[in-house]
């Protein structure tokens, strides 16, 4: 597929640069995570996405091959629950060549599909994992698994030889005492695990600020237990505030987008899997790409809307989020991926 030779690297007003993409592959997700999916609102009854209404693999594939001519250099596939996705080992094959082709999962169907994944080119998985501990694991992920099928998830991709990163998603009275026994398994497994603070994503997670676990904390609970010291970052837009362990079993990230914002050096869009390119988590609407897809938009076009959504680019939610959250619609994490 011939693309123009004429785009050149994109910036926002803010002058961030377009390096990361989220893709979407799924609305539908096997977990009800209550920060994410509540089952009272997306039970039964919910009414998920057409498979017809989903962007093909190859208008991903299209859409993908001219976001590296704009500049982005890395992709992490994302849902719902990317793995519910047929075809995804596919759609990895397809794909042009990027520095860096990531998933995020929650890790229970990869003993079945890290190998197809890793063969066709995925290079790393990130596993969300909420607690070591059944019943707090269960009652958060709201499912009637056990941790173990998360862990054995790791253990395939490892296997397959795939790069693994853990996030848990922290929340007080509900699974902060899990702190260091998750940091403690990530030491002993050889797993880069990042911290993350409860974010108010949507509006359906019943999210308030007293749940929040400030990355301060964090870092000085684990500091206390297991000394560290702070890491450079590796890349311009790294989220995590990264810590080796002193005494060398690794580091630890620390994700502070509520207490510390990192907005003013945000390098993500995100592709909704109906084709919608949103320019940051907490956005109400997207611009619909896929419209101009099946439009039968040419190229040139499809470089130039997306240049024209990221040069108008001003986001800085979290900046802006007041002492009682963000207000106003906004779309749902299970939409757009994390």
């Amino acid at each position: 597929m011939a693309t123009s030779a004429s785009a050149a690297p994109l910036v926002d007003r803010l002058d961030r640069p377009l390096t990361d993409l989220r893709v979407s592959v799924t609305d539908r997700c096997n977990f009800r995570c209550r920060y994410c999916m509540p089952r009272e609102l997306f039970g039964a009854e919910h009414v998920f996405l057409d498979r017809e209404e989903l962007l093909s693999l190859e208008e991903i594939t299209r859409l993908l091959t001219l976001f590296r001519e704009l500049g982005v250099r890395k992709i992490r596939l994302t849902g719902g629950e990317p793995l519910l996705r047929r075809g995804l080992p596919s759609l990895v094959a397809m794909l042009p060549d990027f520095d860096d082709l990531a998933m995020t999962t929650n890790g229970v169907l990869l003993p079945r599909l890290a190998g197809p994944l890793a063969d066709a080119g995925l290079r790393r998985v990130t596993v969300s994992l909420d607690a070591l501990d059944d019943e707090v694991f269960r009652r958060i992920a709201d499912t009637p698994l056990s941790v173990s099928s998360v862990l054995d998830g790791i253990r395939a991709a490892r296997e397959a030889g795939l790069g693994v990163k853990v996030n848990t998603v922290l929340q007080r009275g509900i699974n902060d005492h899990q702190l260091e026994d998750l940091a403690g398994w990530a030491r002993e497994a050889g797993v880069r695990l990042r911290f993350i603070e409860y974010m108010d994503v949507g509006t359906t997670n019943g999210w308030v600020r007293d749940r929040v676990v400030p990355a301060e904390e964090v870092r000085d609970r684990l500091h206390a237990r297991w000394p560290l010291e702070p890491v450079e970052p590796e890349v311009y837009g790294e989220v995590a505030s990264r810590y080796r362990y002193l005494d060398g079993a690794g580091e630890v990230g620390i994700i502070a987008s509520v207490t510390k914002p990192f907005c003013r050096t945000c390098t993500r869009a995100r592709l909704s899997s109906v084709g919608e390119l949103y320019t940051c988590l907490f956005a109400a609407r997207g611009t619909d790409l896929r419209a101009l897809l099946r439009g039968g938009a040419d190229d040139e076009a499809l470089l130039a809307a997306i240049g024209a959504v990221w040069g108008r680019r001003t986001d800085r939610a979290s900046e802006l989020r007041g002492e009682g959250g963000l207000t106003g619609p906004r779309v749902e994490m299970s939409y757009i991926g994390g």
